[in-house]
């Protein structure tokens, strides 16, 4: 689990120096500087992560973009996933109708296992960087369209 920690933090850190980099073109950085986003071993909804797959993983990196008003059918991630929003907010939604809406800049570690769906209820783009912990031939994500949106 301290290995998955390390994962996460370091791939949020890497994605907000990119973000900040180019965001500060102006006003050079004189030296390395690290912050930690998130630290946690639960889901946004506050359940704990499965343990890790058996054998040998793949992490896969995926840039998301969606549209101002753009909602996200039903789904469930059979993988630990997780990511930082840089652009917009992310309300995202569960099935038992619980809510967590992500803002700029922050981390989130979505539901596994558990179906949900997102949207974007604001009037800007969202740009959501998502970090996958999966293992060859595993989908990032298993569509539900039996269920309606409303």
């Amino acid at each position: 689990m301290l290995a998955a920690i390390f994962t996460i933090c370091s791939t949020v850190a890497v994605v907000t120096a990119c973000k900040e980099a180019n965001s500060q073109s102006d006003n050079p950085v004189t030296s390395v500087q690290s912050n930690e986003l998130i630290r946690t071993s639960q889901s946004w909804d506050g359940v704990e992560l499965p343990d890790y797959l058996q054998g040998r993983p793949e992490l896969v990196a995926v840039k998301y973009e969606f549209p101002a008003g753009q909602k996200l059918g039903w789904h469930h991630h059979p993988v630990m996933n997780y990511g930082i929003l840089v652009q917009g907010e992310l309300t995202i939604i569960g099935q038992d109708g619980k809510e967590k809406t992500v803002h700029e800049g922050e981390a989130v570690v979505e539901m596994v296992n558990t179906i949900h769906h997102g949207e974007n209820r604001g009037t800007k783009p969202v740009i959501l960087y998502m970090f996958y912990l999966s293992q060859k031939d595993l989908p990032l994500a298993v569509q539900h369209p039996e269920i309606p949106l409303e």
